[in-house]
Protein backbone atom coordinates (compact mmCIF):
# COMPACT_ATOMS: atom_id res chain seq x y z
CA UNK A 1 0.00 0.00 0.00
CA UNK A 2 3.27 2.58 0.71
CA UNK A 3 3.78 2.17 -3.07
CA UNK A 4 0.56 2.93 -4.16
CA UNK A 5 0.49 5.97 -1.81
CA UNK A 6 3.80 6.88 -3.66
CA UNK A 7 1.99 6.33 -7.24
CA UNK A 8 -0.52 8.43 -6.40
CA UNK A 9 1.11 11.22 -5.29
CA UNK A 10 3.77 11.14 -8.34
CA UNK A 11 0.57 11.33 -10.43
CA UNK A 12 -1.31 14.34 -8.85
CA UNK A 13 1.73 16.19 -8.70
CA UNK A 14 2.23 15.42 -12.89
CA UNK A 15 -1.60 15.73 -13.46
CA UNK A 16 -1.00 19.38 -11.81
CA UNK A 17 1.63 20.19 -14.19
CA UNK A 18 0.75 18.88 -17.41
CA UNK A 19 -0.63 21.64 -19.79
CA UNK A 20 -3.77 21.10 -21.91
CA UNK A 21 -3.60 20.79 -25.68
CA UNK A 22 -5.13 22.75 -28.27
CA UNK A 23 -5.51 27.05 -28.57
CA UNK A 24 -6.59 28.97 -25.74
CA UNK A 25 -9.73 31.13 -26.23
CA UNK A 26 -10.07 34.57 -27.18
CA UNK A 27 -13.03 36.18 -27.87
CA UNK A 28 -12.95 37.65 -31.75
CA UNK A 29 -13.07 41.07 -32.62
CA UNK A 30 -16.16 42.09 -33.57
CA UNK A 31 -15.09 45.97 -34.63
CA UNK A 32 -18.54 47.17 -32.62
CA UNK A 33 -19.46 50.80 -33.46
CA UNK A 34 -18.93 53.90 -31.28
CA UNK A 35 -22.72 54.28 -30.81
CA UNK A 36 -26.05 52.88 -32.25
CA UNK A 37 -27.78 54.15 -35.09
CA UNK A 38 -30.12 56.82 -34.48
CA UNK A 39 -29.46 57.02 -30.97
CA UNK A 40 -30.15 60.77 -29.68
CA UNK A 41 -27.16 60.60 -26.97
CA UNK A 42 -24.58 58.19 -25.66
CA UNK A 43 -25.24 57.84 -21.90
CA UNK A 44 -23.67 55.27 -19.29
CA UNK A 45 -27.27 54.84 -18.28
CA UNK A 46 -29.36 51.90 -20.26
CA UNK A 47 -33.15 51.37 -20.58
CA UNK A 48 -31.88 47.67 -20.35
CA UNK A 49 -30.90 48.33 -16.76
CA UNK A 50 -33.78 48.52 -15.22
CA UNK A 51 -36.11 45.72 -14.09
CA UNK A 52 -39.26 44.85 -16.06
CA UNK A 53 -41.38 46.24 -13.42
CA UNK A 54 -40.09 49.21 -13.72
CA UNK A 55 -40.67 49.43 -16.95
CA UNK A 56 -44.05 48.56 -17.75
CA UNK A 57 -45.91 50.51 -14.85
CA UNK A 58 -49.38 49.29 -15.83
CA UNK A 59 -50.24 47.17 -12.52
CA UNK A 60 -52.36 44.66 -14.73
CA UNK A 61 -49.46 43.94 -16.83
CA UNK A 62 -47.53 43.44 -13.98
CA UNK A 63 -49.85 40.91 -13.03
CA UNK A 64 -49.95 39.19 -16.21
CA UNK A 65 -45.76 38.81 -16.73
CA UNK A 66 -45.69 37.68 -12.92
CA UNK A 67 -48.13 34.85 -13.61
CA UNK A 68 -46.60 33.92 -17.31
CA UNK A 69 -43.03 33.69 -15.21
CA UNK A 70 -44.44 31.66 -12.75
CA UNK A 71 -46.50 29.10 -15.22
CA UNK A 72 -45.56 29.56 -18.69
CA UNK A 73 -44.23 25.37 -20.12
CA UNK A 74 -41.39 26.91 -22.59
CA UNK A 75 -39.70 28.90 -19.94
CA UNK A 76 -40.12 25.60 -17.40
CA UNK A 77 -38.62 24.01 -20.18
CA UNK A 78 -35.60 25.88 -20.43
CA UNK A 79 -34.99 26.01 -16.58
CA UNK A 80 -35.28 21.66 -16.88
CA UNK A 81 -32.93 22.04 -19.81
CA UNK A 82 -30.11 24.90 -17.70
CA UNK A 83 -30.44 21.49 -14.86
CA UNK A 84 -29.76 18.86 -17.20
CA UNK A 85 -27.02 21.01 -18.67
CA UNK A 86 -25.58 21.57 -15.03
CA UNK A 87 -25.56 17.70 -14.29
CA UNK A 88 -23.73 17.15 -17.74
CA UNK A 89 -20.94 19.50 -16.99
CA UNK A 90 -20.70 18.03 -13.53
CA UNK A 91 -20.61 14.69 -15.01
CA UNK A 92 -18.18 15.83 -17.60
CA UNK A 93 -15.51 16.71 -14.96
CA UNK A 94 -15.99 13.41 -12.87
CA UNK A 95 -13.19 11.40 -14.86
CA UNK A 96 -10.63 14.22 -13.27
CA UNK A 97 -10.92 12.11 -9.92
CA UNK A 98 -10.10 8.31 -8.96
CA UNK A 99 -13.03 6.00 -10.40
CA UNK A 100 -13.36 3.29 -7.34
CA UNK A 101 -16.09 0.32 -7.91
CA UNK A 102 -16.25 -2.54 -6.31
CA UNK A 103 -16.87 -6.18 -7.76
CA UNK A 104 -17.72 -9.99 -6.44
CA UNK A 105 -18.02 -13.14 -7.74
CA UNK A 106 -19.18 -16.64 -6.66
CA UNK A 107 -19.35 -19.88 -8.30
CA UNK A 108 -19.02 -23.90 -8.56
CA UNK A 109 -17.51 -25.68 -10.90
CA UNK A 110 -15.16 -28.60 -11.84
CA UNK A 111 -11.30 -27.41 -12.85
CA UNK A 112 -12.48 -23.74 -12.97
CA UNK A 113 -12.45 -20.65 -11.05
CA UNK A 114 -14.43 -17.95 -11.60
CA UNK A 115 -16.05 -19.57 -14.87
CA UNK A 116 -12.09 -19.98 -16.14
CA UNK A 117 -10.02 -23.10 -16.74
CA UNK A 118 -7.99 -24.13 -14.29
CA UNK A 119 -6.68 -27.59 -13.77
CA UNK A 120 -7.74 -28.47 -10.23
CA UNK A 121 -7.40 -31.98 -10.41
CA UNK A 122 -11.14 -32.62 -11.27
CA UNK A 123 -12.27 -31.74 -8.32
CA UNK A 124 -15.45 -29.89 -7.80
CA UNK A 125 -15.00 -26.73 -5.68
CA UNK A 126 -17.19 -23.50 -4.54
CA UNK A 127 -15.05 -20.23 -4.98
CA UNK A 128 -15.47 -16.38 -4.12
CA UNK A 129 -13.92 -13.67 -4.29
CA UNK A 130 -14.88 -9.80 -3.64
CA UNK A 131 -13.03 -6.48 -4.66
CA UNK A 132 -12.06 -3.25 -4.38
CA UNK A 133 -10.75 -1.35 -7.46
CA UNK A 134 -9.93 1.86 -8.93
CA UNK A 135 -8.92 3.64 -11.84
CA UNK A 136 -7.40 6.98 -12.62
CA UNK A 137 -6.44 8.71 -15.79
CA UNK A 138 -3.47 10.86 -15.84
CA UNK A 139 -4.67 13.65 -17.77
CA UNK A 140 -1.38 14.66 -19.22
CA UNK A 141 -2.24 16.60 -22.11
CA UNK A 142 -5.73 18.10 -20.37
CA UNK A 143 -8.15 15.83 -22.91
CA UNK A 144 -10.65 15.37 -19.40
CA UNK A 145 -10.08 19.14 -18.64
CA UNK A 146 -11.33 20.16 -22.37
CA UNK A 147 -14.30 18.13 -22.32
CA UNK A 148 -14.93 19.79 -19.03
CA UNK A 149 -14.76 23.23 -20.14
CA UNK A 150 -16.58 22.28 -23.41
CA UNK A 151 -19.31 21.01 -21.00
CA UNK A 152 -19.42 24.09 -18.69
CA UNK A 153 -19.51 26.22 -21.43
CA UNK A 154 -22.66 24.26 -22.95
CA UNK A 155 -24.33 24.76 -19.33
CA UNK A 156 -23.56 28.45 -19.61
CA UNK A 157 -24.92 28.64 -23.08
CA UNK A 158 -27.86 26.97 -22.14
CA UNK A 159 -28.46 29.38 -19.17
CA UNK A 160 -28.48 32.14 -21.19
CA UNK A 161 -30.76 30.53 -23.32
CA UNK A 162 -33.21 30.12 -20.30
CA UNK A 163 -32.45 33.82 -20.09
CA UNK A 164 -33.43 34.38 -23.11
CA UNK A 165 -36.45 32.73 -23.06
CA UNK A 166 -37.36 34.53 -20.08
CA UNK A 167 -36.99 38.19 -21.98
CA UNK A 168 -38.64 37.12 -24.72
CA UNK A 169 -41.81 35.96 -22.34
CA UNK A 170 -41.49 39.51 -20.96
CA UNK A 171 -41.64 41.28 -24.16
CA UNK A 172 -43.86 38.64 -25.61
CA UNK A 173 -46.59 39.30 -22.74
CA UNK A 174 -46.24 42.94 -23.13
CA UNK A 175 -46.43 42.99 -26.28
CA UNK A 176 -49.54 41.33 -26.80
CA UNK A 177 -51.24 43.00 -23.94
CA UNK A 178 -50.77 46.26 -25.82
CA UNK A 179 -52.09 44.55 -29.55
CA UNK A 180 -55.52 43.45 -27.31
CA UNK A 181 -55.54 46.87 -26.13
CA UNK A 182 -55.54 48.35 -29.07
CA UNK A 183 -57.82 46.12 -30.42
CA UNK A 184 -60.37 47.05 -27.71
CA UNK A 185 -59.87 50.82 -29.13
CA UNK A 186 -60.83 49.90 -32.60
CA UNK A 187 -63.71 48.17 -31.55
CA UNK A 188 -64.74 51.55 -29.73
CA UNK A 189 -63.83 53.87 -33.04
CA UNK A 190 -65.48 50.97 -35.14
CA UNK A 191 -68.91 50.66 -33.06
CA UNK A 192 -69.05 54.52 -33.23
CA UNK A 193 -69.02 54.66 -37.17
CA UNK A 194 -71.23 52.02 -37.29
CA UNK A 195 -73.72 54.15 -35.16
CA UNK A 196 -72.53 57.18 -36.86
CA UNK A 197 -73.26 55.54 -40.69
CA UNK A 198 -76.43 53.91 -39.08
CA UNK A 199 -77.77 57.67 -38.19
CA UNK A 200 -77.02 58.62 -41.53
CA UNK A 201 -79.08 55.98 -43.49
CA UNK A 202 -82.24 56.43 -41.33
CA UNK A 203 -81.88 60.21 -42.34
CA UNK A 204 -82.26 59.14 -45.93
CA UNK A 205 -84.45 57.12 -45.68
CA UNK A 206 -86.75 59.01 -44.05
CA UNK A 207 -85.54 62.07 -46.57
CA UNK A 208 -86.24 59.73 -49.16
CA UNK A 209 -89.56 58.58 -48.20
CA UNK A 210 -90.55 61.61 -48.07
CA UNK A 211 -89.25 62.38 -51.29
CA UNK A 212 -86.25 64.86 -50.64
CA UNK A 213 -83.35 62.59 -51.12
CA UNK A 214 -82.67 60.31 -54.29
CA UNK A 215 -82.15 56.23 -53.91
CA UNK A 216 -78.64 56.66 -54.85
CA UNK A 217 -78.06 58.72 -51.22
CA UNK A 218 -80.18 56.33 -49.55
CA UNK A 219 -77.79 53.35 -51.69
CA UNK A 220 -74.88 55.07 -50.43
CA UNK A 221 -75.74 55.22 -47.19
CA UNK A 222 -76.91 51.71 -46.45
CA UNK A 223 -73.64 50.52 -48.14
CA UNK A 224 -71.54 52.16 -45.56
CA UNK A 225 -73.05 51.21 -42.91
CA UNK A 226 -72.95 47.63 -44.00
CA UNK A 227 -69.48 47.86 -44.68
CA UNK A 228 -68.68 49.33 -41.29
CA UNK A 229 -70.91 46.74 -39.72
CA UNK A 230 -68.97 44.06 -41.15
CA UNK A 231 -65.95 45.29 -39.54
CA UNK A 232 -66.92 44.68 -36.09
CA UNK A 233 -67.49 40.48 -35.66
CA UNK A 234 -63.55 40.84 -37.69
CA UNK A 235 -62.54 42.69 -34.90
CA UNK A 236 -64.26 40.57 -32.34
CA UNK A 237 -62.90 37.34 -33.97
CA UNK A 238 -58.72 39.16 -33.15
CA UNK A 239 -59.89 39.98 -29.68
CA UNK A 240 -61.04 36.65 -29.04
CA UNK A 241 -58.21 34.85 -30.81
CA UNK A 242 -55.51 37.57 -29.22
CA UNK A 243 -57.07 36.91 -25.69
CA UNK A 244 -56.20 33.11 -26.70
CA UNK A 245 -52.23 33.61 -27.53
CA UNK A 246 -51.72 35.99 -24.09
CA UNK A 247 -53.79 33.14 -22.05
CA UNK A 248 -50.96 30.30 -23.43
CA UNK A 249 -48.56 32.97 -22.41
CA UNK A 250 -49.40 32.81 -19.18
CA UNK A 251 -49.92 29.14 -18.98
CA UNK A 252 -53.58 28.93 -18.97
CA UNK A 253 -56.21 27.64 -21.15
CA UNK A 254 -57.99 29.80 -23.22
CA UNK A 255 -60.32 32.72 -21.18
CA UNK A 256 -61.00 36.00 -21.24
CA UNK A 257 -58.19 38.22 -19.85
CA UNK A 258 -58.10 41.43 -17.81
CA UNK A 259 -56.66 44.50 -18.76
CA UNK A 260 -56.52 48.31 -18.53
CA UNK A 261 -57.24 51.11 -21.35
CA UNK A 262 -54.95 52.20 -24.14
CA UNK A 263 -55.55 56.06 -23.14
CA UNK A 264 -54.56 54.71 -19.30
CA UNK A 265 -51.04 53.51 -20.36
CA UNK A 266 -48.33 55.84 -18.30
CA UNK A 267 -46.18 57.89 -21.01
CA UNK A 268 -42.50 56.71 -21.86
CA UNK A 269 -40.25 59.00 -21.77
CA UNK A 270 -39.26 61.33 -24.57
CA UNK A 271 -35.71 60.33 -24.75
CA UNK A 272 -34.81 56.66 -23.70
CA UNK A 273 -31.10 56.04 -23.38
CA UNK A 274 -29.72 53.11 -25.36
CA UNK A 275 -26.69 52.52 -23.10
CA UNK A 276 -23.13 52.15 -24.20
CA UNK A 277 -22.65 49.61 -27.72
CA UNK A 278 -20.26 47.97 -26.07
CA UNK A 279 -22.52 46.47 -22.84
CA UNK A 280 -24.63 45.05 -25.78
CA UNK A 281 -22.15 42.16 -25.76
CA UNK A 282 -22.61 40.79 -22.10
CA UNK A 283 -26.20 42.20 -21.78
CA UNK A 284 -27.77 40.29 -25.09
CA UNK A 285 -28.31 36.25 -24.07
CA UNK A 286 -28.27 35.56 -27.62
CA UNK A 287 -25.09 36.76 -28.34
CA UNK A 288 -23.40 35.62 -25.00
CA UNK A 289 -24.84 32.60 -25.29
CA UNK A 290 -23.11 32.47 -28.67
CA UNK A 291 -19.93 32.73 -27.20
CA UNK A 292 -20.57 30.44 -24.81
CA UNK A 293 -20.87 27.75 -27.84
CA UNK A 294 -18.23 29.10 -29.47
CA UNK A 295 -15.65 28.71 -26.21
CA UNK A 296 -17.24 25.23 -25.99
CA UNK A 297 -16.11 24.62 -29.97
CA UNK A 298 -12.56 25.56 -29.38
CA UNK A 299 -12.50 23.78 -26.29
CA UNK A 300 -13.47 20.45 -28.21
CA UNK A 301 -10.48 21.17 -30.55
CA UNK A 302 -8.31 20.96 -28.10
CA UNK A 303 -10.03 17.73 -26.72
CA UNK A 304 -10.03 15.92 -30.34
CA UNK A 305 -6.07 17.13 -30.41
CA UNK A 306 -5.61 15.35 -27.07
CA UNK A 307 -6.70 11.96 -28.73
CA UNK A 308 -3.34 11.79 -30.85
CA UNK A 309 -1.31 11.16 -27.82
CA UNK A 310 -1.49 7.94 -25.34
CA UNK A 311 -3.70 8.09 -22.28
CA UNK A 312 -2.05 7.30 -19.02
CA UNK A 313 -3.75 5.95 -16.01
CA UNK A 314 -3.46 3.70 -12.90
CA UNK A 315 -4.85 0.86 -11.78
CA UNK A 316 -5.85 -0.39 -8.20
CA UNK A 317 -6.89 -3.56 -7.37
CA UNK A 318 -7.66 -4.93 -3.30
CA UNK A 319 -9.72 -7.80 -2.01
CA UNK A 320 -10.22 -11.74 -1.14
CA UNK A 321 -10.07 -14.14 -3.45
CA UNK A 322 -10.51 -17.81 -2.58
CA UNK A 323 -10.82 -21.32 -4.65
CA UNK A 324 -12.47 -22.39 -1.50
CA UNK A 325 -15.52 -20.43 0.30
CA UNK A 326 -14.31 -22.38 3.31
CA UNK A 327 -10.85 -20.56 3.34
CA UNK A 328 -12.53 -17.15 2.30
CA UNK A 329 -11.76 -15.56 5.37
CA UNK A 330 -8.17 -17.05 6.02
CA UNK A 331 -5.25 -15.10 5.66
CA UNK A 332 -4.08 -16.18 2.28
CA UNK A 333 -7.01 -14.91 0.41
CA UNK A 334 -6.07 -11.38 0.71
CA UNK A 335 -5.25 -9.94 -3.03
CA UNK A 336 -4.27 -7.06 -4.27
CA UNK A 337 -2.44 -4.93 -7.48
CA UNK A 338 -1.56 -1.56 -8.05
CA UNK A 339 -0.45 -0.79 -11.88
CA UNK A 340 -0.09 1.16 -14.25
CA UNK A 341 -1.44 1.70 -18.30
CA UNK A 342 -1.15 3.37 -21.09
CA UNK A 343 -2.62 3.15 -24.30
CA UNK A 344 -2.70 4.88 -27.49
CA UNK A 345 -3.67 5.28 -31.39
CA UNK A 346 -1.20 4.33 -34.01
CA UNK A 347 -3.47 3.74 -37.11
CA UNK A 348 -7.02 4.65 -36.93
CA UNK A 349 -8.42 4.65 -40.91
CA UNK A 350 -7.85 8.59 -40.90
CA UNK A 351 -10.99 8.60 -38.32
CA UNK A 352 -8.68 11.07 -35.48
CA UNK A 353 -7.86 13.36 -38.40
CA UNK A 354 -11.66 13.68 -39.46
CA UNK A 355 -12.60 14.39 -36.20
CA UNK A 356 -9.95 16.93 -35.43
CA UNK A 357 -10.71 18.85 -38.53
CA UNK A 358 -14.34 18.56 -37.81
CA UNK A 359 -13.95 20.22 -34.64
CA UNK A 360 -11.86 22.80 -36.28
CA UNK A 361 -14.64 23.82 -38.85
CA UNK A 362 -17.37 23.58 -35.87
CA UNK A 363 -15.78 26.34 -34.01
CA UNK A 364 -15.31 28.17 -37.45
CA UNK A 365 -18.86 27.77 -37.64
CA UNK A 366 -19.67 28.71 -33.53
CA UNK A 367 -17.33 31.77 -34.66
CA UNK A 368 -19.62 32.99 -37.49
CA UNK A 369 -22.48 32.26 -35.73
CA UNK A 370 -21.50 34.41 -32.62
CA UNK A 371 -20.55 37.23 -35.19
CA UNK A 372 -23.46 37.19 -36.62
CA UNK A 373 -25.54 37.10 -33.98
CA UNK A 374 -23.70 40.02 -32.73
CA UNK A 375 -24.57 42.06 -35.62
CA UNK A 376 -28.56 41.07 -35.55
CA UNK A 377 -28.40 42.71 -31.94
CA UNK A 378 -26.58 45.85 -33.01
CA UNK A 379 -29.99 45.96 -35.86
CA UNK A 380 -32.07 45.19 -33.65
CA UNK A 381 -31.53 48.31 -30.97
CA UNK A 382 -31.52 50.23 -34.61
CA UNK A 383 -34.46 49.23 -35.51
CA UNK A 384 -36.33 49.96 -32.51
CA UNK A 385 -34.58 53.22 -31.99
CA UNK A 386 -35.89 54.70 -35.26
CA UNK A 387 -39.46 52.73 -35.08
CA UNK A 388 -39.81 54.68 -31.94
CA UNK A 389 -38.88 58.29 -33.22
CA UNK A 390 -40.50 58.33 -36.67
CA UNK A 391 -43.69 56.79 -34.74
CA UNK A 392 -43.68 59.48 -32.03
CA UNK A 393 -43.59 61.95 -35.92
CA UNK A 394 -46.25 59.91 -37.00
CA UNK A 395 -48.32 60.35 -34.19
CA UNK A 396 -48.17 64.48 -33.97
CA UNK A 397 -49.54 64.46 -37.63
CA UNK A 398 -52.43 61.51 -37.07
CA UNK A 399 -53.72 63.69 -33.74
CA UNK A 400 -53.62 66.87 -35.94
CA UNK A 401 -55.95 64.94 -38.33
CA UNK A 402 -58.06 63.20 -36.20
CA UNK A 403 -59.06 66.80 -34.74
CA UNK A 404 -59.54 68.33 -38.37
CA UNK A 405 -61.52 65.36 -39.35
CA UNK A 406 -63.59 65.00 -36.70
CA UNK A 407 -64.42 69.30 -36.82
CA UNK A 408 -64.80 68.59 -40.75
CA UNK A 409 -67.96 65.76 -39.80
CA UNK A 410 -69.49 67.97 -38.04
CA UNK A 411 -69.45 71.07 -40.58
CA UNK A 412 -70.62 68.54 -43.46
CA UNK A 413 -73.21 67.04 -41.63
CA UNK A 414 -74.60 70.54 -40.67
CA UNK A 415 -74.16 72.04 -44.16
CA UNK A 416 -76.20 68.72 -45.57
CA UNK A 417 -79.12 69.61 -42.93
CA UNK A 418 -78.95 72.86 -43.79
CA UNK A 419 -79.70 72.31 -48.10
CA UNK A 420 -75.93 73.55 -48.59
CA UNK A 421 -74.48 70.69 -49.40
CA UNK A 422 -74.98 66.89 -51.36
CA UNK A 423 -74.76 63.81 -48.77
CA UNK A 424 -71.45 63.11 -50.61
CA UNK A 425 -69.96 65.41 -48.37
CA UNK A 426 -70.82 64.10 -45.19
CA UNK A 427 -70.31 60.52 -46.77
CA UNK A 428 -66.68 61.84 -47.94
CA UNK A 429 -65.66 63.85 -44.56
CA UNK A 430 -66.66 60.19 -42.10
CA UNK A 431 -65.00 58.13 -44.47
CA UNK A 432 -61.59 59.94 -43.99
CA UNK A 433 -62.14 60.44 -40.40
CA UNK A 434 -62.46 56.80 -39.27
CA UNK A 435 -59.44 55.12 -40.88
CA UNK A 436 -57.81 58.04 -39.56
CA UNK A 437 -58.73 57.25 -35.83
CA UNK A 438 -57.77 54.23 -36.25
CA UNK A 439 -54.68 54.80 -38.04
CA UNK A 440 -54.05 56.99 -35.01
CA UNK A 441 -54.27 54.05 -32.33
CA UNK A 442 -51.96 52.08 -34.61
CA UNK A 443 -49.46 54.48 -34.44
CA UNK A 444 -49.54 54.94 -30.74
CA UNK A 445 -49.60 50.99 -29.89
CA UNK A 446 -46.56 51.26 -31.81
CA UNK A 447 -44.78 53.59 -29.68
CA UNK A 448 -45.73 51.33 -27.28
CA UNK A 449 -44.27 47.91 -28.41
CA UNK A 450 -41.18 50.10 -29.97
CA UNK A 451 -40.36 50.72 -26.50
CA UNK A 452 -41.00 46.94 -25.75
CA UNK A 453 -38.63 45.84 -29.11
CA UNK A 454 -35.86 48.19 -27.90
CA UNK A 455 -36.26 46.87 -24.25
CA UNK A 456 -35.77 43.57 -25.44
CA UNK A 457 -32.99 44.30 -28.10
CA UNK A 458 -31.04 45.63 -25.66
CA UNK A 459 -31.11 42.67 -23.28
CA UNK A 460 -33.30 43.86 -20.67
CA UNK A 461 -35.61 42.18 -18.78
CA UNK A 462 -34.30 40.06 -16.42
CA UNK A 463 -31.03 40.88 -14.87
CA UNK A 464 -28.97 38.47 -12.75
CA UNK A 465 -29.41 38.99 -8.77
CA UNK A 466 -33.24 40.19 -9.59
CA UNK A 467 -36.80 38.97 -8.82
CA UNK A 468 -40.35 39.54 -8.84
CA UNK A 469 -40.77 41.00 -5.86
CA UNK A 470 -39.56 44.55 -6.90
CA UNK A 471 -43.04 44.79 -8.82
CA UNK A 472 -45.62 43.24 -5.72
Amino acid sequence: MHLTGVVICVATVAGLTSCAVGPKYQRPAVGAPADYRFATNQTPNSLADLPWWQVFQDPILQDLIRTALTNNYDLKQAVARVEQARNLAVAARAPLFPQIGYGGDVGRGRNAVFNTPAVLGGATETSAQINLNAFWEIDFWGRIRRLSEAARAQYLATDEARRGVTITLVSDVATTYFQLLALDEQMKIQRAATNAYAGTYRIFSDRRTNGVASRLETDRAAASFANAARTIPNLELQIATTENQLSVLLGRYPAPVPRGSLAGQPPAAPDIPAGLPANLLRRRPDIAASEQLLIAANANIGASLADFFPKIGLTTLLGRLSPEVSAFSAGTANMWNVGATMAGPIFQGGQLRAQYLASKAKFAEARAAYQASVLAGFQDVSNALIARQKLAEIRVFDEAAVVALTSSVQIATDRYLNGKSSYYEVLQAQQELYPTELAEIQTQVGELIAVVQLYRALGGGWQAGTDTKGAE
